[in-house]
């Protein structure tokens, strides 16, 4: 299986009083990964404001495993869970690795399009569509 990785640093101001990762940052990382792949893929965020979309999450949802702390080498990874072929509805997965084994957190969201101006669910352009086809999916992927 395919998959599409990143491994951001853990900052200092990324953690709490216990000197662990904020919960919150864990979202944030699943943001990030996936930002990298739409932009490196040439869905930009000037792009999404010509078209007047915008993605929006309906559910995100973190099980927590271990924690990371600073210093830990993190791989976050992106992949496709589900999605519609027209590219309007889909669920994407997030699996944080820390030190290269131990699976710190599995993020998963549920996703749409939004269109900024008239603030409704929209279907995006077929070059939206292409960019979604692109993503790597998960071995029980599944068209909806």
């Amino acid at each position: 299986m395919e998959v599409y990785k990143k491994n951001p640093e853990v900052r200092w101001a990324d953690l709490d009083p216990n000197f662990h990762m904020l919960h919150s940052r864990y979202y944030d990382l699943g943001a990030y990964i996936r930002m990298c792949f739409l932009v490196e893929h040439g869905l930009t965020p000037e792009v999404m404001k010509e078209q007047q979309l915008g993605p929006v999450l309906f559910r995100e949802e973190c099980v927590f495993k271990r924690e990371i702390k600073f210093g830990d080498r993190v791989e976050i990874n992106l992949v496709m869970l589900k999605a519609r072929k027209d590219g309007s509805r889909w669920s994407m997965q997030h699996q944080i690795v820390i030190n290269g084994d131990t699976l710190a957190a599995v993020i998963t969201v549920d996703g749409a399009w939004m269109h900024t101006q008239r603030r409704r669910l929209a279907t995006p352009p077929s070059s939206f569509a292409e960019v979604f086809a692109r993503i790597p999916r998960a071995e029980n992927f599944e068209w909806q």
